[in-house]
C-alpha cells in the first residue's frame, strides 16, 4: 500500500476521533547529558518527549536538539542504558521560542520510570491510567531466573504471583487471574506459545536478555485483546522496538551468572551497531539449572531447565519512514516434577484399551501370547522414569512505521508476526531410551497497526486494528480435541482529553473471534469406546462402583466440535486528577469482552498438565467483566506510595466445575459458566529515612469467589506482605527485605490449604560506571532461613514445596 493511500486511509478514520487544531508556530527544546561522577559528557544517551513520544540520542559532546516542538508544557527524560538512572525535567515550550534543559545523570536512588504498554504511548508510571510495574535491565539483572513467573516472584506489592508445575514452566500471576485471562507479549506482539491452556507448559522468554519488563495489572482488553483481562505482560527486547530513530556506533552487553540450590549457570551477549540510518543487531545466550533442593526434603527429582535463545535483525531509520526486520529461535526443554505419575495413570488405562483391541482382533491367538502382551505393556509402564516439554519457537517479525506526518495523524506504525510454535512431551524411561507422547503445533500469524493522533487542544490519542490467524494441532496421546484453524479481527480507539491538572480517558474496542476444528462429530469414535467398555462390563463386573462412575461418565460422551463465532464489545473510561503537591487520584471502569478459548470449547480427555479429565462445552457464551479500580498516589519529598483497590464482576465466568467424579484417576471438571466476582487491594510504602537509606513495605491481597455456590476459585494467592531496606551509596546496593505470607485456607474444591510463612532474602550490587562502559556485580542471597514453604498457586504445591536457601552471582558488562 502506498504512503498516499495510507494518509488517506489514516485521515478518513481520524474524522470521528480527532478535532483539527489550528497551526500554531513551533519552537525547539535543546541541551546537554553529563555524567555526575567525572563531570564529562555523555555520549549515545536517550532523551525522551514524552508527550509527544519523540527521542534522539546525544552527540559526541553530550549535546541534543529537538526541532519543530509544538508549543506547551512537557516532561523530558534522559537515560543511558538504564544503568544511569532515568532523570526527568519539565520544560515550557512557546512559540517560536527555544527552551533549554540540562541533565546530569547519575546511579541516583530515584528513578524516574516510563510505560509504552498501558496506553499505546510514552507516560511516566505516575501518569499512567492503570497501575503499571516497569523493570528495566539494571533490575532485571539483579534477578537471575529461568522464566518470567520466577523473575517476578516476591514481588510483594503488585498483585504479582507465580503459577508453576515446576521452575520452567512457571508464569505470571494478575490480581488472581492466570491462564487465558493474562496476556504474554514480547515487544507488543503475543509471544505465539501456549503457556496459558495448561499448567505444565511454559514460556521461552529470557529475562536475561530483556531491556525492559512491564506488567499491566487490570483490564487491558481495549488495546491488546479479551485474552488481556486480567493483565498484559509486556517482555521488551530492545530500546528501538519503541524509539525508532538512527543510532550510531555499537552498544553491546555481556553477561554470566551461577548459582547454588539448582546448579545454574547461564550467560548471554547482545549488540547494536549503527551506521548511518542503518543498523543491525543480534542477541544470544541461554540458562540451564539442575533439580533444586527444596528446605529438609532434598531435590526434586525432575525440576532441571535449560534454555537457549538467539535472533537478530536489521532496520532502516529515516525521517519519515522506518522499516526492520528480525528472525528469532528460542528453544528449551524443562522437566515437569512428579508428571510421570500421572502420565502413567493415562498410559495404564490406554493400554487396557489396546488389550481389549487385541483380544477382539485376535481371538485366533493362544491365551499365552496375550498374557505375555499384557506383561509387556506393564513392564514398559513400570520403567517410565520421567517427563520432560521440549519447545521451540522459531518467529519473523516486520516493523513498518511513518513518522513527523503533516495533518490529524502523526504517526503510523505496523507490526507483523509469523510464529512456528512446536512443543513435544516426551517420556523418559528407566533403560534411556524415550518416546514423544504428544505433540503440539501452534503456528500464528499476528498483525497490528496503530494511528497516532496528533494532539488538537486537549485531545489526543490513538486508533487502530488488530487481527489473528492461528493453526493448532496436537497429535498423541494429549490430543484432546481436533485440529483448529482460528481467526480474530478488531478495531479499536483509546482518546484522552488533558486538562493539565484532570485528564479523562475513554475507548472502545470491537472484537470477533472465530474457530474452525478440522471435523466436528467425535461420536464415531466415543461408540467404539462405549461398546469396548460394555465388554469390559461382562467381564468385570465385579470392579463395582468405580467402574459404574466411569460408565456413567463415558454415556455422557464427548460433545461435536462445531464451529463456533463471537462477537463483542469492550469499553473503559477513567479519570486521572492530581490532588496535592505530588499527588493524584485515578479511578477507572471497564468493560471487557472474552471469547471462550479454544480448550474451554473442545477439549474432552485426560489432561495431566492440569491433574484433570477435561470436558470442553462447545455451546459457551462469551465472558464479560464489568470492574472498577481505583488508585491514590503520592511521589514527592521522601515519600513515594500507591494504594491500589480494584473490583471485577462476571458473567459468563467460563469456570472448571467439579463434578466429583474421577476419570482415568483424573478428577472430572466440566468447563461451565457461572457468576463471579474478583475484588482485593495492593499497597506500597517507601520512605527515605536518610539520603541514602529507604524503607520499602508493601503488601497485597485478592479474593476470588464462584458467587452462585460461594465456592472459592482455585489457586489464588494469599495475603501477601514485605519489609525491605534499601541502601545505596555511589555504586554500591545492599537490599534485604522480609517476604511474608498467611496461611491461604480459602480454597477451592478439592484444594488443599497451604500454610502461611516467612522467607528473607539479601540482594547486593555493585557498579562502575565510565563514559562508555560499565561493569555490574550482583549477588542473591535467597531464602536464608532455608525455610521450608509451598506456593499456593502451584499445581503440585503438595508434593514440591519451594526452593531452600542458595546465592546467585551475576556479572554484566555494557558498551555504550
Amino acid at each position: 500500500m502506498s504512503s498516499l493511500r495510507i494518509r488517506l486511509l489514516a485521515a478518513s478514520a481520524l474524522a470521528i476521533f480527532a478535532i483539527p487544531g489550528f497551526a500554531q508556530s513551533s519552537g525547539t527544546v535543546s541541551g546537554t547529558v553529563s555524567m555526575k561522577e567525572t563531570g564529562g559528557p555523555l555520549q549515545g544517551a536517550n532523551v525522551l518527549i514524552v508527550e509527544l513520544g519523540r527521542s534522539i540520542l546525544s552527540d559526541d559532546d553530550g549535546g541534543f536538539t529537538f526541532d519543530n516542538v509544538p508549543p506547551g508544557t512537557y516532561h523530558v527524560v534522559a537515560h543511558l542504558d538504564h544503568i544511569f538512572g532515568e532523570a526527568a525535567k519539565t520544560v515550557e515550550v512557546e512559540s517560536g521560542s527555544a527552551a533549554s534543559v540540562d541533565f546530569l545523570l547519575s546511579l541516583a536512588t530515584e528513578r524516574y520510570e516510563i510505560t509504552v504498554t498501558a496506553s499505546e504511548r510514552h507516560e511516566p508510571t505516575f501518569e499512567s491510567f492503570q497501575d503499571v510495574e516497569s523493570l528495566n535491565a539494571y533490575d532485571l539483572s539483579e534477578v537471575t531466573a529461568i522464566s518470567l513467573g520466577e523473575a517476578l516472584d516476591h514481588r510483594v506489592g503488585t498483585g504479582i504471583a507465580k503459577r508453576s508445575f515446576g521452575p520452567g514452566n512457571s508464569r505470571p500471576i494478575i490480581r488472581g487471574f492466570d491462564g487465558d485471562r493474562v496476556l504474554i507479549m514480547e515487544d507488543g506482539i503475543n509471544t505465539g506459545t501456549l503457556s496459558s491452556q495448561s499448567g505444565d507448559h511454559g514460556e521461552l522468554v529470557n529475562v536475561g536478555q530483556l531491556a525492559r519488563l512491564e506488567i499491566v495489572k487490570g483490564p487491558a482488553a481495549l488495546l491488546y485483546s479479551g485474552n488481556a483481562m486480567g493483565g498484559t505482560v509486556n517482555a521488551i527486547s530492545r530500546h528501538h522496538e519503541h524509539h525508532p530513530h538512527p543510532h550510531q556506533g555499537f552498544r553491546g552487553f555481556l553477561s554470566g551468572s551461577a548459582g547454588t540450590a539448582n546448579a545454574l549457570a547461564g550467560g548471554n551477549a547482545g549488540f547494536e551497531v549503527g551506521v548511518g540510518r542503518v543498523m543491525l543487531w543480534g542477541h544470544g545466550g541461554g540458562v540451564r539449572t539442575g533439580d533444586y533442593v527444596a528446605s529438609q526434603e532434598g531435590q526434586v527429582f525432575n525440576s532441571r531447565t535449560q534454555m537457549t535463545n538467539g535472533g537478530g535483525g536489521l532496520g532502516w531509520y529515516g525521517d519519515s519512514m522506518y522499516l526492520t526486520a528480525e528472525a528469532r529461535v528460542d528453544s528449551g526443554e524443562f522437566g515437569v516434577p512428579f508428571a510421570h505419575e500421572f502420565h502413567a495413570h493415562h498410559h495404564e488405562d490406554e493400554h487396557d484399551h489396546e488389550d481389549d483391541d487385541d483380544h477382539e482382533e485376535g481371538e485366533d491367538k493362544e491365551g499365552e501370547d496375550e498374557d505375555h502382551d499384557e506383561d509387556e505393556h506393564h513392564d514398559e509402564e513400570e520403567e517410565l522414569e520421567r517427563v520432560s516439554l521440549q519447545s521451540r519457537r522459531t518467529s519473523y517479525r516486520v516493523n513498518w512505521g511513518l513518522i513527523n506526518l503533516a495533518g490529524p495523524v502523526e504517526s503510523f506504525s505496523l507490526k507483523l508476526a509469523l510464529t512456528d510454535w512446536r512443543h513435544d512431551e516426551i517420556e523418559h524411561f528407566h533403560d534411556g531410551d524415550s518416546i514423544i507422547g504428544t505433540t503440539f503445533n501452534n503456528d500464528r500469524l499476528t498483525f497490528r497497526g496503530v494511528f497516532e493522533q496528533a494532539k488538537a487542544g486537549a485531545l489526543s490519542g490513538r486508533f487502530g486494528v488488530w487481527g489473528v490467524d492461528r493453526a493448532y494441532e496436537v497429535t498423541g496421546e494429549e490430543s484432546l480435541s481436533p485440529p483448529i484453524d482460528q481467526s480474530g479481527l478488531a478495531f479499536f480507539a483509546l482518546e484522552e482529553l488533558d486538562f493539565e491538572r484532570f485528564k479523562i480517558q475513554f475507548g472502545g474496542r470491537v472484537e470477533t473471534q472465530r474457530y474452525n476444528p478440522a471435523y466436528s462429530e467425535r461420536e464415531e469414535h466415543h461408540h467404539e469406546e462405549e461398546e469396548e467398555h460394555h465388554a469390559d462390563d461382562d467381564d468385570d463386573e465385579e470392579e463395582g462402583e468405580d467402574h459404574d462412575h466411569e460408565h456413567e461418565h463415558e454415556e455422557h460422551g464427548p460433545p461435536d466440535a462445531v464451529d463456533r463465532a463471537f462477537t463483542g464489545a469492550s469499553a473503559a473510561i477513567g479519570i486521572h486528577a492530581d490532588t496535592w503537591r505530588g499527588g493524584a487520584f485515578i479511578a477507572n471502569f471497564s468493560r471487557s469482552f472474552r471469547a471462550p478459548s479454544l480448550e474451554e470449547l473442545y477439549n474432552f480427555g485426560p489432561h495431566p498438565g492440569n491433574r484433570a479429565f477435561e470436558v470442553g462445552d462447545p455451546s459457551l457464551d462469551a465472558e464479560i467483566g464489568n470492574g472498577i479500580d481505583v488508585s491514590l498516589r503520592h511521589q514527592e519529598g521522601r515519600v513515594r506510595a500507591e494504594l491500589n483497590w480494584f473490583y471485577y464482576d462476571f458473567s459468563n465466568f467460563i469456570f472448571p466445575f467439579t463434578t466429583g467424579e474421577e476419570v482415568d484417576e483424573f478428577l472430572e471438571i466440566e468447563f461451565t459458566q457461572r457468576n463471579a466476582r474478583f475484588t482485593g487491594a495492593e499497597a506500597n510504602l517507601g520512605i527515605a529515612l536518610h539520603d541514602v537509606l529507604s524503607l520499602n513495605l508493601g503488601m497485597d491481597y485478592v479474593d476470588a469467589k464462584d458467587t452462585e455456590t460461594n465456592t472459592y476459585l482455585p489457586r489464588i494467592p494469599p495475603l501477601r506482605g514485605r519489609i525491605g531496606f534499601d541502601l545505596r551509596t555511589g555504586g554500591f546496593r545492599l537490599s534485604p527485605e522480609f517476604v511474608m505470607a498467611s496461611e491461604q485456607s480459602r480454597t477451592f474444591t478439592g484444594e488443599t490449604s497451604t500454610p502461611g510463612y516467612t522467607v528473607v532474602n539479601l540482594k547486593a550490587a555493585y557498579t562502575i560506571a565510565r563514559p562508555n562502559l560499565a561493569h555490574q556485580f550482583a549477588a542473591e542471597v535467597f531464602n536464608i532461613g532455608d525455610q521450608l514453604y509451598r506456593n499456593h498457586s502451584s499445581f503440585i504445591k503438595d508434593l514440591a514445596p519451594e526452593i531452600g536457601r542458595g546465592v546467585r552471582f551475576t556479572y554484566t558488562v555494557r558498551f555504550f
